[in-house]
């Protein structure tokens, strides 16, 4: 018994134990490399089942890899087939009447809105990954599309030159997104925050719903500028002598119908097919009245010729030189990547709901494939639509069958049912397309965006306003130069914090998050919340110096401050200039007699003090593990009472 008792006094009497933190083994170069490359360009790791394959079989992964219907398709069955049948004809129904509309948008012919749902969704079902997305033209890349198209050619331009020039545009599109996706550089879209995408989509449906009053008020004579003091001062202008009363009744009684039916299938999501048919069904009562009233002949508006058949070839209407090539590839850059954001958003949404993974640089090459055919058949830039893409989950798609049975229908319209729509008033298209753009107003995520960052709410109102009041070009250009900023802000001027120690632990966390954390005497521990860059290095320094000086400042009558803990738990990386920082960091401490320790640096700083041998100028005995080791080591007394 006291043998027992004198072991435990003896143990009481020494210092925990304090692991050192040695050099780490050294890493070889060519393997950091290659590391490095894999987790930037093949985080996914493609490669992996191709891995000891004989030749055929990876001749068949490699067909699926870049055709993923030959991998499931193999297992497609009739069950299947039911829910892709019922689906596709729902999104049909919606996608005819808005494709109508959505053409008009980006100022082409109605039919090239049908071109444009009949083949890229075809190619799509072959080449894509996802289950759900359904293709077609969208709102926002027609509204883009027509603005960028008319501010390059000016308001009189050629309707033969205009086409050639969209074709073009689309080409471009296609190549840019397959080639972000053959280069695996599909992060690079990632570089449009959340915050700026939900700001311009919501100026970009308001800009639309501005747009469409020249068809629901009946104007003939109707500004081309997108901003909202031309758009409304036109629309004032034109009160006593250009607005039709006619159309304003057709157009408000089926965009009331829309609404309500949209509002239906929201509150009951069984009824979800009850705003999936309603604009065809308001596309067919409308086109029989005004057919059986002639109220055309009375100033409504109508959509008049729709050639029959499919789509023609295009492949020689595309600039491959002279002046209008440079224009065509730089409004099909904007468009793709605009497109390319929206169709991987809209998938990974899906995905994540179905609890299957979606491979976004596949997604990519599929998109940039069926653009890049699709301006080869006269088809403008089509991506996934979230209005069409919502309803064909709701219906029960299982496959991307559903597209194909979409297309089909799109193709038996061009072929039969074009002429029907002669009739069809504008007013109806406009309603449509309100009703449609009404769902990208996401006011819950704006809330939530004042709720969580003040400053993810000012790049999404940023870009709100910028496409309201200016134009979507410039909208777009506030909104990635808003996600640029901030991603700037954070990295220059990375976060610091003064650490303190919980009580009866032996943690130490920022004593402004826990108020109850208590202070080491003679100590100063600071923990940094970033990588160590050129960028934020001298800002870094500077900080820590200054909450040395403010601590000496506070707490005058206590013991000076001897020591200075930087936490580098946060720190993945340091460049030279972060090294540098050190070394004056430790000179200036030098000279106020203040000891520099470092604790928890991961492998990669370590490696590189070891290498500029600020390890030997701080001292390797003063680089610890833990917070705790060093506090022990050089405030032992202190840290007992």
């Amino acid at each position: 018994m006291s043998g027992r008792i004198a072991a435990d006094v003896e143990m009481k009497d020494e210092l925990p134990y304090v692991h050192k933190v040695g050099k780490p083994p050294k890493q070889d170069l060519l393997k950091e490399i290659k590391t490095a490359l894999k987790e930037t360009f093949l985080s996914d790791d493609p490669l992996k089942p191709f891995k000891d394959q004989p030749r055929k079989k990876k001749f068949v992964l490699g067909l699926q890899a870049f055709f993923p219907i030959l991998n499931w398709g193999r297992d497609y069955n009739l069950s299947k087939f039911k829910g892709d049948l019922i689906a596709g004809c729902t999104i049909a129904s919606l996608c005819i009447p808005q494709d109508i509309g959505y053409a008009k948008l980006a100022n082409l012919p109605p039919k090239y809105g049908l071109y444009s749902s009949f083949i890229p969704p075809l190619i799509y079902a072959f080449m894509g990954s996802s289950r759900d997305i359904a293709i077609g033209p969208v709102a926002v890349v027609s509204l883009l599309l027509g603005s960028m198209l008319r501010d390059e050619l000016g308001p009189n331009a050629q309707d033969h030159e205009y086409l050639r020039l969209a074709y073009t545009a689309t080409f471009f599109a296609g190549i840019t997104q397959a080639a972000l996706g053959f280069f695996r550089l599909g992060f690079l879209i990632d570089f449009l925050s959340h915050a700026a995408i939900v700001g311009f989509m919501g100026g970009a449906a308001v800009t639309i719903a501005l747009q469409q009053l020249k068809g629901l008020l009946g104007i003939k004579h109707f500004t081309q500028k997108t901003d909202i003091v031309s758009v409304m001062r036109s629309v004032i202008n034109s009160a006593h002598h250009g607005w039709n009363w006619q159309t304003i009744l057709i157009g408000v009684s089926f965009l009331t119908f829309l609404l309500v039916a949209k509002f239906i299938g929201k509150k009951n999501k069984k009824l979800f097919w009850v705003p999936a048919i309603g604009p065809l069904i308001s596309v067919i009562v409308s086109t029989f009245f005004i057919y059986i009233t002639r109220a055309d002949r009375d100033g409504v508006q109508i959509v008049r010729h729709i050639d029959q058949g499919i789509n023609p070839s295009s492949v020689n209407e595309i600039y491959f030189s002279g002046p209008y090539l440079a224009k065509g590839f730089k409004i099909g850059v904007v468009a793709g990547l605009v497109a390319l954001t929206e169709a991987v958003a809209i998938g990974r949404t899906f995905a994540a709901m179905k609890d299957y993974q979606l491979d976004g640089n596949k997604e990519m090459v599929a998109l940039g494939s069926m653009n890049i055919v699709g301006s080869m058949t006269s088809c403008y830039v089509a991506t996934g639509s979230f209005s069409r893409s919502a309803v064909n989950y709701m219906a029960g798609c299982n496959t991307a069958v559903s597209n194909i049975v979409m297309s089909m229908i799109v193709m038996l319209t061009l072929f039969v049912i074009t002429p029907l729509f002669k009739y069809t008033p504008n007013a109806i298209l406009a309603s449509i397309i309100i009703s449609a753009v009404v769902g990208l107003l996401d006011w819950d995520a704006v809330v939530l965006l004042w709720k969580i960052d003040k400053f993810d709410f000012v790049a999404c109102m940023g870009a709100f306003f910028g496409v309201v009041f200016v134009s979507v070009e410039i909208g777009l250009l506030i909104a990635v130069g808003i996600s640029f900023a901030k991603i700037l802000l954070q990295v220059t001027r990375p976060r610091t914090a003064v650490l303190g120690k919980i009580p009866k632990t032996t943690v130490y966390r920022n004593i402004e998050q826990y108020p109850g954390a208590t202070r080491v005497p003679g100590v100063l521990i600071i923990r940094v919340d970033s990588a160590i860059y050129f960028s934020n290095s001298n800002y870094i320094k500077e900080r820590i110096l200054r909450w040395l000086t403010d601590e000496e400042e506070t707490f005058k009558d206590h013991p000076r401050v001897e020591c200075l803990i930087v936490d580098m738990s946060p720190v993945t990386d340091i460049d030279t200039s972060g090294i540098h920082a050190l070394e004056e960091l430790h000179s200036s401490l030098h000279k106020r007699d203040v000891q520099l320790i470092l604790t928890n640096p991961g492998q990669t700083v370590l490696d590189k003090l070891h290498a500029s041998h600020v390890a030997d100028l701080i001292g390797e005995d003063k680089i610890f593990l833990t917070v705790n080791d060093a506090v022990l080591t050089f405030a032992p007394k202190m840290e007992q009472a």
